[in-house]
């Protein structure tokens, strides 16, 4: 049988593959944006409004992809997203992320929303981030950051733009829902994906029993078929600045905030003592028209002063990284294409996407006549109407 990785030769090309691997509502849920689709497209579309101005002439013969995040020496300036229940659309989706990018030597948030235990994927990839969705009252707070603290965990991310669910009506016309609902479709789709279905469903219930929310709480959250999951997910329109004041100074690791697309906000965090930010529209999936985190990026690194600033949503080539870097970000996160990554290959399969999104900015970087990426700024850049926009550099 021939190696489906020698076909996949940018992120792109994981889509595909997936996609007939995974049943219609799988796939439908990691791939789904809201309502009419305008941010999702939007995402892309803002990197294509920039174009580079490349210098000429300059030895690239040691350019070097290595960055530094937080304080800790990163390989490339890519990192693995946050990725809701990525174990149903991959065999132990979250320790594959994990493990791969440990390995790779870039960067790693596990999602809240994971059915697989924090403790376990820290244990198998120990400087995992933890992304957390805050539950409903101080006490269930307090009691999930203790939680993270003693699994070991040093950066915690807050997800701060789900106050409420988004519409994915996508979501629906595909027949996937929270909690997953036994249906004759959905055992059609099992059936006629039988790769995901014995690779990944049946393998997970035989070895770890049915999957659960894990980490939504200091406890074990409920099973995914549960109907008291949407409680689970409901609780969270009353929290506030005062909700990240509290954390701040119960958490004594690194604290980032994700989800910020207006400058008062990146005001906000940095009063409040945060490490970092991510500019984030959550790949489209929320608030549908919002602005794209590479146009709300300028203002943003004017807010933010010396706290550092990451982007996700809409990340797929070297490229599209080294434009966000030229804006001021100190590094990017991808998300769906490397849930098909490990779709398509597990471990070794995300391994791959890894490596050529970052041998496309390795290569690019030659092309800009770039050899450190601190050199990035954005007068490298010029948007369609003829401008160079206002940015910083990446020092």
């Amino acid at each position: 049988m021939s190696d489906p990785l020698r076909r996949m030769l940018s992120l792109h090309d994981f889509e595909a593959a997936a996609k007939a691997l995974l049943p219609a509502p799988i796939y439908a849920y990691v791939s789904g944006a809201v309502e009419d689709g305008q941010s999702e497209r939007g995402n892309r579309e803002a990197f294509a409004e920039f174009a580079f101005r490349p210098k000429v002439l300059v030895d690239v013969s040691a350019r070097s992809t290595r960055c530094t995040v937080l304080g800790r020496d990163y390989a490339a300036p890519v990192g693995v997203a946050p990725m809701g229940i990525s174990a149903i659309s991959s065999y132990r989706g979250d320790v594959v992320l994990a493990r791969a990018a440990a390995e790779a030597g870039v960067p790693c948030i596990m999602s809240g929303s994971s059915l697989i235990r924090l403790e376990t994927v820290v244990e198998a990839a120990p400087d995992t981030w933890f992304q957390a969705y805050l539950p409903g009252d101080d006490a269930q707070i307090a009691a999930l950051i203790d939680r993270v603290a003693a699994a070991g965990v040093n950066t915690l991310v807050l997800t701060v733009d789900t106050p409420v669910a988004a519409n994915r009506e996508n979501n629906v016309r595909a027949g996937f829902s929270t909690p997953l609902r036994p249906s004759l479709g959905l055992a059609w789709q099992g059936v006629t994906h039988p790769r995901w279905l014995f690779g990944t469903f049946l393998r997970t219930l035989a070895r770890h029993g049915m999957p659960h929310f894990e980490n939504n709480y200091a406890t074990r959250g409920a099973p995914i078929m549960s109907s008291s999951v949407l409680r689970d997910f409901s609780d969270r329109g009353h929290l506030n600045w005062q909700h990240v004041s509290a954390i701040r100074r119960r958490w004594k690791g690194h604290m980032v905030l994700k989800g910020i697309l207006h400058p008062d906000d990146a005001r906000a965090a940095r009063a409040l003592g945060m490490d970092a930010i991510i500019v984030s529209n959550h790949g489209g999936r929320q608030l549908d028209g919002s602005v794209s985190p590479l146009h709300a990026l300028p203002a943003i690194m004017d807010a933010a002063g010396p706290m550092e600033v990451m982007l996700d949503s809409g990340v797929r080539r070297g490229t599209d990284v080294l434009k966000a870097m030229a804006l001021g970000a100190r590094c990017v996160f991808v998300g769906r294409p490397f849930n098909y990554a490990a779709t398509v290959a597990g471990q070794r399969g995300v391994a791959h996407a890894i490596g050529l999104i970052t041998e496309e900015v390795r290569r690019n970087m030659g092309l800009l006549g770039v050899v450190d990426l601190k050199e990035l700024s954005a007068g490298f850049l010029q948007r369609a109407g003829g401008d160079v926009p206002r940015g910083s550099t990446n020092t």
